[in-house]
C-alpha cells in the first residue's frame, strides 16, 4: 500500500538536491528520500527526478510514499541489569544498563526498557505509539543511567509537557577528550542529520535549535569529566556538540574519539551517563530527584585516569 503527496517546492528548497530537499520537506531520512527517487516515486513537474537533480522553487512535486510500517511489537523479555529506582501508580524510574534500547524499533533485535518492564509485571501508560507507550524521553542504547517512564495517562501528558517546556533538569556526566576552554560554558549550535552519513547527526546551520551547558568537574592529563545540563534534547546532542568542539566523548568512535585512548581505558562505547533526573512529580507537583551510580566500565576508566594523574 502507498499514498501520494502533491505539493509545490517552497522557496527555501530552491537549488537543493532532490534527496536533501525531500528529506527536509517530508521529515524523511536522506537515504529513504534517495531510495524513493531511485525507484521512480518522485516526479517534478510530471517528470521522474533523480536523487541528485536540483529542485526549482514553485515546481510541482509528486511523491508516492509507502504506507507507514506496522508498529514493532513489544516483547516482554527480562533485561539483565535493568534496575527500578522508584515505582508508583504514575511513574517508574529506572537505571538503564548499556546495550538496552528504550523501546522496540525496526532493525533493533536487542533488549528494551519497555520489554523489560513488561516482563517484570509493570503496567505502562497506553499513550504514545504502540511500541513506545509511556516513553516521555530517551537514552541511546549505549548510554547508561536514569530515565523515567509514565505508568498513567495523566503522568504521560504532564511529563511530555514538562520535557517539551524544558522544566525537567537533566544532568549528565560525560568524559571528553582534552580540556574544553572555557571550563564552564554553553554550546548553542543547531543539530540535524549528517549530510552524508544517515546514521549520524551533526551541527548543521538549518538544524533544530540545540543548547548544552557544561562545567569541568575533574581534569585529567588526557581527558575531562564534565557536568552537562541539557536545555534541549536532540538525538545524540551531547555527543554531537562535544565532537564539534573537538572534544568527543571518550570511546565514541562514531563521533571521532581516539581509538588508542578508548582501548587504554577499556571503553567499547561512549563515556556518557545520565546521572541525575529532577522533575515535578505528575501527581502533586512535588520536586523529586533520582540518581544513577556509574556502571563498572565507566568507573574503571576514571580509576585508570586518576591513577595516571
Amino acid at each position: 500500500m502507498s499514498n501520494s503527496r502533491t505539493l509545490p517546492v517552497p522557496d527555501g528548497l530552491d537549488g537543493m538536491r532532490v534527496d536533501s530537499g525531500l528529506a527536509k520537506l517530508l521529515g524523511l531520512s536522506r537515504s529513504n528520500a534517495a531510495a524513493l527517487a531511485e525507484s521512480g516515486e518522485v516526479l517534478v513537474d510530471g517528470a521522474p527526478a533523480g536523487k541528485s537533480d536540483r529542485l526549482t522553487a514553485g515546481a510541482l512535486l509528486d511523491v508516492t510514499l509507502p504506507e507507514p510500517a506496522q508498529p514493532v511489537p513489544v516483547a516482554a523479555v527480562p533485561v539483565a541489569g535493568l534496575r527500578v529506582l522508584h515505582a508508583d501508580e504514575h511513574i517508574i524510574v529506572v537505571d538503564k544498563p548499556v546495550g538496552v534500547a528504550v523501546h522496540p524499533s525496526p532493525g533493533w533485535t536487542g533488549p528494551t526498557v519497555i520489554g523489560g518492564l513488561a516482563a517484570a509485571g509493570y503496567r505502562i501508560s497506553t499513550s504514545g505509539a504502540a511500541e513506545r507507550q509511556g516513553v516521555v524521553h530517551r537514552l541511546d542504547a549505549a548510554t547508561t543511567g536514569v530515565m523515567v517512564v509514565a505508568t498513567s495517562e495523566h503522568a504521560y501528558t504532564v511529563l511530555k509537557r514538562a520535557f517539551a517546556q524544558r522544566t525537567v533538569d537533566k544532568l549528565y556526566h560525560a568524559l571528553v577528550q582534552g580540556h574544553p576552554d572555557p571550563s564552564v560554558g554553553t554550546i548553542d549550535a543547531p543539530i540535524d542529520r549528517h549530510p552524508r552519513h544517515d546514521y549520524r547527526f551533526a551541527v548543521v546551520a538549518t538544524g533544530k535549535p540545540s543548547v548544552t551547558h557544561y562545567e569541568v568537574a575533574e581534569a585529567f592529563r588526557a581527558a575531562s569529566l564534565l557536568d552537562v545540563h541539557l536545555e534541549t534534547g536532540r538525538t545524540h546532542q551531547i555527543r554531537v556538540h562535544f565532537s564539534a568542539m573537538r572534544h568527543p566523548c571518550v570511546g565514541d568512535l562514531t563521533y571521532g574519539a581516539d581509538p588508542v585512548l578508548a582501548k587504554r581505558l577499556d571503553m567499547s562505547r561512549q563515556w556518557l551517563h545520565a546521572r541525575t533526573l529532577r522533575f515535578a512529580h505528575p501527581e502533586d507537583g512535588r520536586t523529586v530527584e533520582y540518581t544513577s551510580e556509574y556502571p563498572d566500565d565507566l568507573a574503571h576508566a576514571l580509576e585508570v585516569l586518576r591513577a595516571e594523574s
